[in-house]
């Protein structure tokens, strides 16, 4: 048995099917990124996981120990499995040290004062250890919410859409140093989200779920070039179907334009992206309109185009 195994475990809520039997192995100092949308089970997930709700059927595993879940235990949760949200869960009128050693009350003083330090500078969070939670930004605020979380050291870490409160920016830089921080302490972790670009930040190791199924997991690459279904495609990129081709798709990025020979179209909108134009293509005897990139911002509003692409770049889903 690996160190934190998920065995077929299940959910529902009034005969709905919240959780279909889910399984998982991790080794320890691992990241699992599992992505899906609001109500594929995600956070259900977690909390039976983290010992803090009841499942219907099946088991969870750390270090070959089972995880209790509340029916089974008097008081729930462990120490050793800790659980963020989204909402940070800070004592408004502690400080930030003070949050950061609230967990540590019952431990030896010198370790819960090493352990604080420890967690101040690892989380750059030292020049701020006086401040409340609302003197803060909500990046540093998670920071603390996270370090409060660490301060007992636990074995596995579950992210429960943590970052959805924040902006791009702030939560781009804060999962870079959170990634530092997890492998520095070699802590397991296991983040839900719906954004795939921020699990892509942390890990490259993917469970896409949906309405409480695993539809496909593995690495990035796979999933992206072999998607098993629509859904798992589209969290990549949008993708165009392919006229008088039955569930025959290509994305984007996989287009080549001409000024002759292929598919006919003309360009109805562009946008300047960063590193390229996204046109909106509408294809001639069709009512289909492809997003199209264009990296070589050739191509304008009104402009005739011939669309034409590699076989083997198109996804039958």
């Amino acid at each position: 048995m690996s160190y934190f195994s998920v065995q077929k475990i299940s959910k529902s809520y009034d005969e709905q099917v919240a959780l279909h039997p889910f399984s998982l192995e991790l080794n320890q100092g691992d990241f699992l990124a599992i992505v899906g949308e609001s109500g594929s089970g995600k956070s259900s997930l977690l909390r039976i996981m983290a010992g803090l709700e009841v499942q219907d059927s099946g088991e969870v595993f750390l270090d070959g120990n089972p995880v209790l879940n509340p029916n089974q235990k008097i008081v729930s949760g462990y120490d050793e499995i800790k659980l963020i949200h989204q909402n940070f869960h800070l004592y408004p009128n502690s400080t930030v040290e003070e949050n950061l050693s609230r967990p540590l009350l019952h431990y030896e003083k010198s370790y819960a004062k090493n352990r604080v330090e420890k967690l101040l500078k690892i989380l750059g969070l030292k020049e701020y250890r006086d401040r409340m939670p609302r003197q803060l930004s909500g990046g540093q605020q998670q920071k603390v919410a996270i370090g409060k979380a660490m301060s007992v050291e636990p074995d596995i870490l579950l992210l429960d859409e943590p970052f959805s409160s924040l902006d791009t920016i702030q939560t781009q830089g804060l999962i870079a140093e959170l990634k530092e921080t997890f492998l520095e302490m070699g802590t397991t972790v296991i983040f839900v989200t719906h954004d795939l670009d921020d699990a892509l930040r942390l890990t490259d190791n993917l469970i896409i779920l949906q309405k409480g199924k695993v539809v496909q997991k593995g690495t990035s690459r796979e999933l992206c070039e072999a998607p098993k279904s629509k859904y798992v495609a589209r969290l990549f990129s949008a993708i165009n179907r392919i006229p008088e081709r039955d569930r025959s798709y290509v994305r984007p990025a996989d287009i080549r334009l001409r000024t002759k020979g292929g598919l006919l179209g003309h360009v109805v909108d562009s946008r300047f992206l960063v590193h390229f134009n996204s046109l909106q293509i509408r294809l001639k005897d069709s009512d289909l309109v492809w997003e199209v990139d264009d990296p070589q911002r050739k191509y304008e509003i009104g402009d005739r185009v011939y669309l034409n692409w590699d076989e083997h770049k198109v996804m039958e889903l």
